[in-house]
């Protein structure tokens, strides 16, 4: 089918925009929490990986780690997975399927928000989650800026 020389034009430079998209929604500063009262003062991204995609079940102290996670489908959520783990919604997916019909594990607990993640991490020392760096408070504490 022909497609008139302007909308071509238009089409092409519409598509290279849209690519552009994710940048400025990326502006969100996340960062790993885990509760005020917990031993942990700080985390490599690998640890946090690990523990997220059920591989360890510790924290680098070998106290309990159990992690927590956003709804999902939220935007924090892919951008935590994406800039933690390397993976893409339905990689996670995936992944996930693969562990559960193997038996070799389950997916995080899921929280409604960042609110939420703070509340449950803050009074459970065994839980670590992620959230939006403004929803930071005393009873958490942070222990991966993830950039």
């Amino acid at each position: 089918m022909y497609t008139p020389f302007p909308h071509r034009l238009l089409a092409a430079c519409a598509l290279p925009l849209m690519a552009l998209q994710p940048l400025h929604a990326a502006a969100t500063e996340l960062v790993v929490i885990v509760s005020a009262k917990s031993q942990v003062a700080s985390m490599r991204a690998e640890q946090v990986a690990d523990i997220f995609l059920g591989q360890v079940g510790t924290f680098p102290d070998g106290a309990e780690a159990v992690a927590l996670d956003q709804r999902i489908g939220t935007g924090l959520r892919d951008e935590f997975y994406a800039r933690v783990t390397a993976k893409t919604p339905a990689l996670l997916k995936a992944y996930w399927t693969k562990m559960i019909f193997t038996g070799r594990g389950q997916p995080p607990q899921e929280a409604g928000d960042s609110a939420a993640v703070r509340r449950m991490v803050a009074d459970n020392p065994a839980l670590i989650g992620y959230i939006d760096k403004a929803a930071l408070d005393h009873s958490v504490k942070a222990v991966l800026v993830v950039r």
